[in-house]
């Protein structure tokens, strides 16, 4: 085999892979990095813990980001569904990842109570790590929110789109859902260290430094369970939401010769969908033409970007109004 076009498909999958992701891996590394100096300088928790937290992100989008690249990879004969399930394995282990920092925070949140420390030096290296990690944080969680709502295609104007990205965050790609919800925890972490920081430093409620600490944790462990539960269902096989349904069956309906759909399946593959349907066509028709409708309503679908394969079965329409409002309303 010719290897000049394996390099050019490993480029194309490079530009395909989550820029979101990328973008969170590169960040982390450089707040991880300032944050870890002022944590050992100063001896403080939060600091410590949201440190801890900023690392795990980092090598969580660099697992995300390798997995988005391989999940673009096209089906082959021996993966005939292609390789969309993928990105929900990397995310698994990034949700591992997740739990032993999570672990280690709560872990030191828990010595810190029991035996709190006088904030030592540093307080202004924290102030400014910790105003660093919510620039870069912030900034990267409004990455994530305009990706969801492109993902979802739905229009916002203005900050629309911080609203918007809560609302349909669960229909957006499995890597640009984790940034977000990791982002998520980094920023309020952040503000909570921040709290933490200057209420130790100014006052004698050492304690604070060891409760934000572990709060810090809890909220890692709730990022956890919740990416995990979404890429596990994605690992399993989730129809599509109800959404994309009504925009597919819109597409097979809106061809001239289609007079109802007798089934339709949507399954998502990481951030794309394979549709299995039987279409019901007007009767007289020759198997000449039947076939040629069928073939013109997969090529009206499989243009669609966020589909990537597309089985249809054709019968004759039998009189009878299958595809109704209630059966829609069985997905998600």
């Amino acid at each position: 085999m010719d290897p000049e076009p394996e390099r050019e498909n490993l480029l194309e999958l490079l530009k395909k892979g989550n820029k979101s992701s990328a973008l969170a891996m590169i960040g982390n590394a450089l707040i991880a990095a300032v944050k870890g100096v002022g944590a050992a300088m100063s001896g403080s928790g939060s600091m410590f813990a949201s440190s801890m937290h900023s690392l795990a992100d980092s090598i969580n989008q660099g697992f995300v980001f390798a997995g988005s690249i391989l999940a673009e990879k096209k089906p082959t004969r021996q993966f005939p569904t292609g390789f969309g399930r993928v990105i929900n394995i990397f995310c698994m282990i990034a949700v591992i990842v997740v739990s032993i920092m999570a672990y280690e925070t709560i872990r030191e949140g828990w010595h810190l109570l029991q035996h709190p420390v006088q904030a030592g030096g540093g307080f202004w290296l924290n102030i400014g790590a910790l105003l660093f990690n919510l620039a870069v944080d912030g900034a990267i969680l409004l990455k994530a929110m305009k990706e969801i709502t492109k993902e979802a295609r739905v229009e916002t104007k203005g900050f629309g789109f911080i609203f918007s990205s809560f609302k349909h965050v669960g229909r957006s790609a499995p890597p640009t859902r984790l940034v977000f919800y990791e982002d998520l925890v980094a920023v309020t972490g952040a503000v909570l260290a921040l709290a933490a920081v200057l209420i130790t430093s100014l006052t004698a409620f050492n304690a604070l430094d060891g409760v934000v600490t572990i709060l810090i944790g809890l909220l890692m462990v709730g990022v956890a369970f919740r990416v995990g539960y979404d890429n596990m269902v994605g690992l399993i096989g989730v129809a599509a939401p109800r959404d994309v349904a009504e925009r597919v069956a819109m597409l097979i309906l809106s061809d001239k010769d289609v007079t109802d759909i007798n089934d339709l399946r949507i399954t998502q593959e990481g951030r794309y969908y394979h549709v299995d349907a039987m279409i019901e066509l007007r009767k007289g028709l020759t198997l000449a033409d039947a076939d040629d409708i069928k073939f013109r309503v997969q090529d009206k679908l499989i243009a669609d970007p966020d589909i990537t394969d597309v089985v249809l079965g054709i019968i004759e329409d039998n009189g009878v109004k299958d595809w109704t409002p209630e059966v829609l309303n069985e997905f998600a």
